[in-house]
């Protein structure tokens, strides 16, 4: 497992399923999926095509601190249409670099158009911490000859 891995390594490790909802539905409705599927954020679509993404910190500081209602508020009204993304070939580093500098913990990974998944800030760090424990391990056995 290399510590630097591309995001179509994490994608095939974590899988690609990604949870979507259109602009159109209620912010309520979008919060309910984030809680069934215990995600932090959805992709907004339409017509198979990424238009935003909205998160839990979307919620918080559009809906809840600005006292709108969640069930009568659009997702339109709320997501974050700027989308940065990365391609399946990008880098865990690449990746960790924008999430950092852009301060936000969701990433869509497209593959031309077409939505090939998601990667969070853990999945990134998870994928580091077993390489690093992957690398710790090689190392024990060349050093000592004895498997970990």
């Amino acid at each position: 497992m290399n510590p630097n891995g591309t995001i179509s390594e994490i994608l095939s490790h974590k899988g690609n399923t990604v949870w979507s909802i259109s602009p159109d539905a209620t912010v309520f409705e979008a919060i309910q999926i984030m809680a069934d599927k215990n995600v932090g954020a959805l992709l907004v679509t339409e017509n198979d095509k990424l238009v935003g993404i909205i998160s839990e910190r979307d919620y918080t500081r559009k809906v809840v601190i600005k006292g709108k209602a969640s069930r009568t508020t659009a997702v339109r009204e709320i997501l974050s249409s700027h989308v940065i993304h990365v391609s399946p070939s990008s880098t865990v580093e690449e990746c960790m670099r924008l999430m950092t500098d852009h301060h936000f913990r969701h990433l869509p990974v497209l593959d031309g158009d077409r939505i090939a998944g998601i990667v969070s800030i853990g999945d990134l760090v998870n994928w580091i911490i077993s390489a690093q424990h992957t690398t710790i391990s090689q190392l024990q056995t060349y050093i000592t000859g004895v498997p970990a």
